[in-house]
Parts: C-alpha cells; structure tokens; sequence
C-alpha cells in the first residue's frame, strides 16, 4: 500500500454528484514534437474547464479569482492530434476556503490524462484566502466525503541538485496578480522533461507545488536530480525555492 499522498493514484469519478462536463478539440499550438498534447495546454485546459464550471454553478461572480497551489497531471495514455477531448471535473475534497478539484481528460481517438489542483479562494484586495459560499460548498460537497480539507505538502524540496540552468521570465508570462501563471511552470517543466524521455514515457506522473510566487524580473533557475525513476526538480530565486516538481513513472 501506498505510504505517501504522491504515491497514490488519484481518486475515481463519482457515481453522483455534481459533475461537470464539456469538450473540445485539441488545440494545434499545444502539441510537442510527436503531435502530443503538452502539459503546459493541459494546465491551460484545466484552468478554463474551472472557469467555466465556476459559471455553470453559478459561482464565478462570488468567486471570480483562484490561487493553485499545487497541481497533479497523470499521462496514462499520450492525447494526440487529431483528437476531441471530453473534460469531468468534480470536486475530490473541501473545506470552507479551499478545495481539490479533480479534472479528467478523455480524447475520443484514445488518451487520457488525469489532473488534480488544489484550489484556493482569493480575496483579490487582500491576496488572503477567503471563505466560500454556502452554495458552493454545497453544491461541490456532493461528490466528496471529504469536507475538512487541510494543506499538505507531497514534496520536499529538493536537496542537492545534479545540474542547474537559467530560465528566462517573458511578459506574457505574468497574471492578473503580477505572479508567473501557472502554465508558465510548466514551461520550465518541459525542458527538464526533455533530458529524462524514459521518465516521461507514459504512463507518468508530474507534480508542481508552488512555495511563493514568482515575479516578472527576478532571475529564475531550474534545478534538477535523477533518483532511479524520480526527477526532482526546484525553480528558485538565488537560494530561495520557489515551487519544487516532480516526475515518476506511474
């Protein structure tokens, strides 16, 4: 039995519940070399099926602005081009100021992806987490008995570290918040990906938790260190890591 929250396969879709649901096909600027869907278009993805699931359930008003703190994206089976994707996202755990969401990906020429983030409300004045309604809460409790979620880190950051490079920042990498989006991440991610193929041959597993955000100017470096069939990874600031990433085989 898995003894770590990173070892564990993510949850199964609910019987019942609220569960949203929506497609569309795969777009040609997100593939990589071999006509795959990237990571970076699926952070992108995931985050507009959460817009517009917050719209279905009539959330977006109330709780328009939403901060990831980590993001979970399990490649059991390549998504490629051509392809229509169908997108489920149900809530996997909550609590009265953030939540899991879990989001799945399935093509209809074969792929499928599996995401999970966990989702904090943000006051946009105040950049602290606020409560959320009581109908959020109940509309996204339907499909999760769990409903005192607590932050719990899966990664360590990395110790030493087996090589290091510079990562550039561009302007179209920053958000509403003057943070680096999220799919900016993954950018780095992928050039670290693209050293380990036999890592990220699917089925895989990668993981970003995000430490503090990072700002447009600061001079960014990727980290990385092969353990067997783990790579670990850190983007830092001078010595200060700012998220810590991993990727495994599944």
């Amino acid at each position: 039995m898995p003894t770590n929250d990173v070892d564990h396969r993510l949850s199964a879709a609910p019987d019942t519940g609220y569960v949203y649901r929506t497609s569309w096909r795969v777009a040609t600027g997100d593939l990589d070399t071999n006509l795959h869907l990237r990571l970076d278009g699926v952070a992108r993805y995931i985050q507009e099926v959460g817009a517009e699931n917050l719209v279905d359930a009539g959330e977006a008003e109330e709780h328009p602005h939403w901060l990831v703190q980590r993001t979970v994206i399990d490649v059991v089976e390549p998504m490629e081009f051509p392809n229509d994707v169908s997108f489920s996202r149900w809530c996997s755990a909550l609590s009265s100021r953030w939540c899991t969401m879990r989001v799945d990906l399935v093509g209809s020429d074969g792929g499928r992806i599996e995401t999970e983030g966990f989702w904090i409300a943000i006051n946009a004045k105040t950049l602290t987490p606020q409560r959320v309604s009581d109908t959020l809460v109940e509309r996204f409790a339907s499909t999760t008995d769990v409903h005192r979620l607590k932050w719990r880190p899966w990664l360590e950051n990395p110790g030493e570290l087996d090589e290091m490079m510079p990562f550039a920042l561009r302007r179209t990498d920053i958000d509403v918040f003057e943070h680096v989006t999220n799919t900016a991440y993954w950018h780095a991610i992928h050039e670290v990906m693209a050293l380990f193929p036999d890592v990220c041959t699917p089925p895989y597993r990668t993981v970003i938790e995000y430490r503090r955000p990072i700002k447009y100017g600061e001079d960014i470096t990727i980290g990385w260190a092969r353990r067997g069939d783990d790579v670990q990874i850190a983007l830092s600031v001078g010595d200060d890591i700012r998220a810590a990433a991993l990727l495994r085989k599944l």
